[in-house]
């Protein structure tokens, strides 16, 4: 990882002083780096420990356009933080930050085309349709709060889980994997991405402390999965009061605490950790098909972590 780390620098690197500037600072506030992690794993558990400079392009590939997803998130939320450190557009502004993410999205394709990673490409290039297409269909469903279960998973699965699926995909590509164990292992992604999201939902309606308020799906009218399980499982009179809380009262504290109440109470946290253990456990079904090493293991603990995390 350390290694990766300096490599990463590298790929970010611009004869453009402020382009460098803005570069150090994200280096400086980098996160869990769960993705380039999955991306080593995976590599070294299908190759028996072996990996090549790809592995490592793989990693910078998917952390070029992690992050360039990040700063354009935050553009588009018009979000100030980012793991508690101010964000690029709060700093320098909606134009730098807009102009910065697209550098690195184009540092991210030249990256694979100087070195010929054409499959690599092509997986990060599907990763980024499916991004942009599961923000889009969140927007459009939300001013209806017309979410069912089905388009509930279909965005998650194109918003967070996609990436995730990426990074295991091309950990396995960089190691020159058959094209059905690729998909095999992109599948495996796929169900930690799933999984990954659905807790982060949970965490909306935890008492626990988690470093960020509870509610905040509510407030910006977010149809999860909890809240989408108790409009489906309530009579007429209280569908109608949920829709109007979340539409018309989604900025009253009250009235936010009123819905989470209403979403416990209906079954709604039960029913939602049901399905994100039923994620982890096919997740994990498909590693039982690789024979043990100390990469497996590592693999099953980051698993596990997806689902008990604390934040």
């Amino acid at each position: 990882m350390d290694l990766f780390e300096d490599k990463f620098k590298e790929s970010m690197s611009s004869n453009v002083a402020l382009v460098n500037r803005i570069t150090q600072y994200i280096v400086r506030r980098k996160g869990k780096q769960m993705r380039p992690m999955f991306i080593f794993l995976v590599a070294k558990m299908v190759s028996n420990g072996n990996f090549t400079e790809k592995t490592y392009r793989g990693a910078s590939l998917i952390e070029l356009i992690h992050t360039a997803s990040l700063v354009h998130d935050d553009i588009v939320d018009d979000s100030n933080r980012r793991r508690g450190f101010f964000s690029l557009n709060a700093l320098w502004k909606n134009k730098i930050a807009v102009l910065f993410g697209d550098y690195l999205l184009s540092k991210s394709m030249l990256l694979s085309i100087e070195n010929e990673d054409f499959d690599l490409l092509k997986l990060i290039s599907i990763t980024l349709k499916e991004m942009a297409e599961g923000e889009l269909l969140q927007i459009e469903k939300a001013r209806k709060l017309d979410i069912t279960e089905e388009i509930y998973f279909e965005i998650i699965r194109k918003k967070t889980a996609t990436l995730i699926a990426s990074c295991t995909a091309i950990g396995a590509a960089s190691v020159d994997a058959s094209e059905d164990e690729v998909k095999l292992l992109r599948t495996f992604g796929e169900l930690i991405g799933i999984a990954f999201q659905i807790k982060d939902d949970l965490f909306d309606y935890t008492d626990a402390k988690i470093g960020k308020p509870t509610g905040i799906d509510i407030k910006e009218q977010k149809m999860t999965l909890p809240l989408i399980y108790a409009l489906n499982n309530c009579d007429k009179s209280d569908r109608k009061w949920l829709i109007n809380s979340v539409k018309n009262h989604n900025k009253n504290k009250t009235r936010v605490k009123e819905v989470i109440a209403f979403v416990k109470e209906k079954g709604g946290i039960e029913y939602t950790t049901s399905k994100m253990n039923d994620y982890q456990e096919k997740a994990l079904a498909i590693l039982k098909k690789y024979p043990e090493s100390d990469y497996k293991v590592a693999l099953i603990k980051m698993v596990n972590y997806v689902i008990e995390r604390k934040i």
